[in-house]
């Protein structure tokens, strides 16, 4: 019996030390703590993250404007996630569930205290899906800064948001048909960045480009501004990542280190890129190459290994560097602040990658009966679809805004800045 007893104390203190596991549908603690963290983190890439990011980069008379639009969709985005968007994006929507979700959670009605998404509180997955709705469309402000109405700003986020973002968010994440033909995407290439990027070119063709755009010098305003708000996005990108693993895992931990090495690639690359061509390398550069490394790394951040982050990091600061020359010099779009080739043409880049390296160099693996090539046509018929649903929707809502409010301030108002004319204030009193 004592024999008995002291195996039965072993077998007890080894339980004590090994790892809780967890059934699919019991809370765990853990997995609660990280996402409650990468929560905070994801909401602080938009404010102050890509406020700061932004302000820095228009001209002194615009930063408080920029700021603004940040804060105000923070808040605008956050109660319509609350009031239907999250519904529509994950609820169920019967026999349109492959293309959108129902409205029979309305205002989280079915949301309480003991609702349970996997291992984390529902509570805590609707305020993590929140963050990403709510830097999406402030992501497309880069498209059109210095020259939009504040009131056209807020109708079209509020429409964009119910008819644009929270469709594709539910094709890809909430059961939809995109899911279920097998795309990748880990963390937001296609829900948001091709979806920022796209409708930020969109945005900045039908409104025009800015006065004086090509003529006239519009340097950032204030650079320091902007590193620091690039060092915060940095920062948050891990609860971006990282995070929408959706538990303290390994998938997590892979997720984060391939991020920071995508993001440390991509800067490097295009810091020696504006090196070579101008024969200085620039802060702005780097900062941009930065971004550029997340944002390639994001849709396949929990599928790669860091052997494949390290490329795709390398080959996003390439590729957009190139991408953004050609849509500014070439074509002469003025995307203000470079929201397509950096975030358009990065999350494109990433989806691929995500199916080209999933299988190899340390990726996950691919699901069983697919090919590398199956898969890579799998992830290009969902940037496809998302890059034609996105241009034509987002083209088709700022004609109804248009034709409600009015797009654009007037030349002279362009002209005097934004803070003055729609805020009435300054953003520096010298």
């Amino acid at each position: 019996m004592s024999f008995i007893k002291s195996k039965g104390l072993a077998a007890g203190l080894v339980c004590l030390l090994l790892p809780s596991i967890t059934l699919a549908d019991e809370l765990n603690s853990g997995d609660t703590a990280w996402i409650l963290t990468s929560t905070a983190l994801v909401l602080f890439m938009t404010i102050p993250g890509l406020a700061l990011f932004y302000a820095g980069l228009v001209r002194a008379k615009n930063v408080l404007s920029v700021l603004m639009q940040c804060f105000a969709i923070t808040c605008l985005a956050s109660l319509i996630w609350f009031a239907y968007g999250y519904n529509l994006a994950f609820g169920d929507g019967g026999s349109m569930n492959q293309w959108m979700g129902g409205f029979g959670n309305l205002f989280m009605s079915n949301v309480g205290r003991d609702s349970l998404s996997g291992t984390i509180p529902e509570t805590v997955f609707a305020m993590f899906q929140m963050t990403f709705a709510i830097i999406t469309p402030a992501l497309v402000v880069g498209g059109f800064a210095e020259r939009m109405k504040f009131s056209a700003m807020l109708w079209f986020t509020a429409i964009w948001l119910t008819l644009v973002y929270a469709p594709v968010c539910h094709w890809v994440w909430g059961g939809g048909w995109l899911q279920d033909l097998g795309l990748l995407d880990f963390a937001g290439g296609t829900v948001v960045h091709i979806n920022a990027g796209v409708a930020a070119i969109v945005a900045a063709l039908v409104l025009g480009n800015r006065k004086g755009f090509g003529t006239t010098a519009m340097p950032p305003h204030n650079l320091t501004m902007t590193v620091a708000g690039a060092a915060m996005l940095w920062v948050g990108w891990f609860g971006f990542n990282a995070g929408s693993a959706l538990a303290a895992n390994g998938d997590a931990g892979m997720a984060m280190l391939v991020t920071h090495i995508g993001a440390a690639a991509g800067s490097l690359a295009w810091m020696f890129m504006e090196w070579v061509r101008h024969g200085k390398p620039s802060v702005l550069g780097i900062v941009t190459g930065m971004v550029a490394g997340l944002g390639t790394i994001t849709p396949a951040s929990g599928f790669v290994g860091p052997l494949a982050a390290l490329i795709i990091g390398l080959t996003a600061g390439v590729v957009c560097y190139v991408a953004t020359s050609y849509i500014k010099r070439t074509l002469k779009i003025d995307d203000s602040l470079d929201v397509f080739p950096v975030h358009g043409v990065g999350g494109t880049l990433g989806t691929l990658s995500a199916g080209l390296f999933v299988g190899v160099l340390g990726g996950a693996g691919l699901a069983e009966g697919m090919t590398i090539g199956g898969q890579v046509w799998v992830q290009f018929i969902g940037i496809a679809a998302i890059l034609i649903y996105g241009a034509v929707l987002t083209w088709i809502i700022l004609k109804v805004v248009d034709a409600i409010v009015g797009l654009r301030v007037t030349d002279d108002e362009e002209t005097e800045g934004l803070d003055i004319v729609l805020h009435d204030e300054t953003g520096y009193n010298l």
